[in-house]
C-alpha cells in the first residue's frame, strides 16, 4: 500500500493492474486516455503556476546519479522567479516537486503515479537510468501525462517498454545518446590500445543490461561485425557479491578487453576481486559504474586509467537556452556551489528544464496536454547538452545527444579527473589527452 501525500491510500498491485501495460499498448498506436487529475491551473483564471514533477534516484545504489539534481533544481527554481515561463502571452511561476525513487523501479512507479493523480503536475521530468525513467513514463502513458526523461540509452528506453520499429508513444519522450553510439565510441577506445579483440562482457540481469547485451539489438552484432570475440558468462543480478565465475571466464578465456555496465557497488566490489584473482585486462570501458568521481575515488589506485563514456563535460562546448551558460559555467557554478567535483548529470539535469520551458511557451494553456505533447515531439533546441531534435529520430518520441569516450587519470586538483580520449563521432567535442592502457597487474 502506498500512502500519498493527499491522504488516498492506492493499492500498487491493484492500480498497476488497471494501468500497468499502458506502454505496449501506446508503443503499438492506441490513443492514452487525457486524464486531467486534481488542481489543474492555468486555463482562464487558474492559479498561474506550472507544476513540474521530477523524479530521480537520490538514495540507494543508483544515488550518484541524481546527486546533483538539488542544485540545479535550486538553480532553475531561481532563474524561473526572475524570469516566468510565458504560456500564451501569461507569465506563470514553476513549481517543482520533486521526489526519490530511491533506485527502486517500484517506487519509481508510485511516486509518479501520486504526483499524477494527486499533485496536479502539468509536466513530467525523469532522469537516469531504465530503473528511474522506464516505470515512469509508463505511469505517464497510462495517464495521459506529457513526460521527458534522460540519462536513459534510447534502446532500453524504447524497446524495454514495448515500443516497435514504425510505432510510437503518445505521452513520453526521450533525449540520450544510443547503444550504436557508445559502440563506435568503445571501440575507437579499443583500437588505440591495440588488443587480441576478446571482450569479457559484465552484463546485469536488468533493463540496461539486457539492452546492452541484447544478441540482435545490442553490443554483440554491433562488435562481432568489428571482428571482437565476446565472452558472456551470462546476465547477474545486481547486487552480487562473488564475481569468481566471471574473473574465471575472462582470465581463461584471455578477455583483453572489460566491457559492462554495471551499477557503481557492484562494479567496486568486481574490480577488487579481480586484482585479488589477477585478471587484469588492457583496456575497461565500464558504462555506468564510471560516470562519478566517487565511483572511481573509492578504488584507489586500480581506479587509475579506467576508462567510461562521456556525455557532458565542461570541455563540451554548449550554451543553455535557459541561463545562456556555457558548459563549463554551468559545472564551475555547481563546484562553487556545493564545493564537489562536477559531475555528468548535471548538465542533463539542467537540459530537462530547458526543454520545459520551451514547451511550455510553445502552447497557448498549461493545462493543454494533447498541445504539450505535440510541441516536445516537433521540438528543436539547441540545449547546455548539444542540439536536441525530436523529428529527426532514430525512432518516434527520442531525440539523441552526443557521447564521447573517457579515461579517469590521477587529478592535479581532485584525486581523479575525467580526460576526454575519443571524439570519434563527434570532434567538436575536445579532446584532452590519449588512450592509455592500463597497468600490468
Amino acid at each position: 500500500m502506498l500512502e500519498t501525500t493527499g491522504g488516498l491510500r492506492l493499492d500498487r498491485r491493484g492500480f498497476l493492474r488497471v494501468v500497468g501495460a499502458a506502454g505496449a499498448v501506446a508503443a503499438a498506436g492506441g490513443t492514452a486516455a487525457c486524464s486531467t487529475g486534481p488542481r489543474e491551473s492555468g486555463g482562464s483564471g487558474g492559479d498561474q503556476v506550472i507544476r513540474i514533477g521530477y523524479v530521480s534516484p537520490e538514495t540507494g545504489p543508483l544515488a550518484p546519479f541524481g546527486e546533483a539534481d538539488q542544485f540545479v533544481i535550486g538553480a532553475v527554481r531561481e532563474h524561473f522567479t526572475e524570469n516566468p515561463i510565458q504560456v500564451g502571452g501569461r507569465p506563470y511561476q514553476v513549481e517543482i516537486i520533486k521526489r526519490d525513487s530511491q533506485s527502486d523501479s517500484g517506487r519509481a512507479a508510485d511516486v509518479a503515479s501520486d504526483l499524477i493523480l494527486n499533485n496536479g503536475i502539468h509536466l513530467m521530468l525523469v532522469s537516469s537510468t531504465p530503473d528511474t525513467s522506464n516505470p515512469v513514463s509508463d505511469q505517464c502513458e497510462s495517464n495521459g501525462m506529457p513526460c521527458v526523461s534522460t540519462v536513459t540509452p534510447w534502446q532500453p528506453w524504447f524497446f524495454g517498454r514495448g515500443g516497435q520499429e514504425g510505432t510510437r508513444f503518445n505521452w513520453t519522450f526521450n533525449f540520450f545518446w544510443g547503444l550504436e553510439d557508445v559502440e563506435a565510441v568503445f571501440a575507437d577506445m579499443w583500437e588505440q590500445v591495440g588488443t587480441n579483440k576478446i571482450v569479457g562482457v559484465l552484463w546485469p540481469n536488468d533493463a540496461d543490461g539486457l539492452a546492452w547485451g541484447d544478441p540482435t539489438t545490442g553490443f554483440p552484432p554491433a562488435q562481432a561485425q568489428r571482428g571482437y570475440q565476446i565472452i558472456d558468462p551470462g546476465n547477474y543480478p545486481n547486487g552480487t557479491q562473488d564475481y569468481s565465475a566471471q574473473i574465471a571466464a575472462f582470465r581463461d578465456g584471455a578477455a583483453e578487453i572489460l566491457l559492462g555496465v554495471p551499477i557503481p557497488p557492484d562494479f567496486t566490489e568486481f574490480w577488487r576481486q579481480a586484482a585479488q584473482q589477477a585478471y587484469r585486462p588492457k583496456i575497461a570501458t565500464v558504462a555506468k559504474a564510471l560516470l562519478f568521481p566517487s565511483s572511481v575515488e573509492a578504488l584507489g589506485e586500480l581506479g587509475v586509467n579506467l576508462g567510461t563514456e562521456v556525455w557532458w563535460s565542461p570541455s563540451h562546448p554548449f550554451i543553455s537556452s535557459l541561463t545562456g551558460q556555457t558548459a563549463a559555467q554551468l559545472a564551475e557554478a555547481y563546484m562553487r556551489s556545493t564545493g564537489k567535483q562536477w559531475t555528468q548529470p548535471i548538465g542533463f539535469a539542467h537540459a530537462l528544464f530547458e526543454v520545459a520551458a520551451k514547451a511550455f511557451s510553445s502552447v497557448d494553456r498549461v493545462d493543454d496536454r494533447p498541445g504539450l505533447a505535440a510541441a516536445i515531439s516537433q521540438l528543436r533546441l539547441d540545449s547546455v547538452v548539444g542540439p536536441l531534435d525530436w523529428t529527426r529520430g532514430p525512432v518516434p518520441n527520442v531525440a539523441k545527444t552526443p557521447v564521447v569516450g573517457g579515461q579517469w587519470r590521477t587529478g592535479t586538483y581532485s584525486p581523479f579527473e575525467l580526460v576526454i580520449v575519443s571524439n570519434i563521432q563527434n570532434p567538436e567535442i575536445p579532446i584532452g589527452g590519449s588512450v592509455e592502457p592500463l597497468a600490468a597487474g
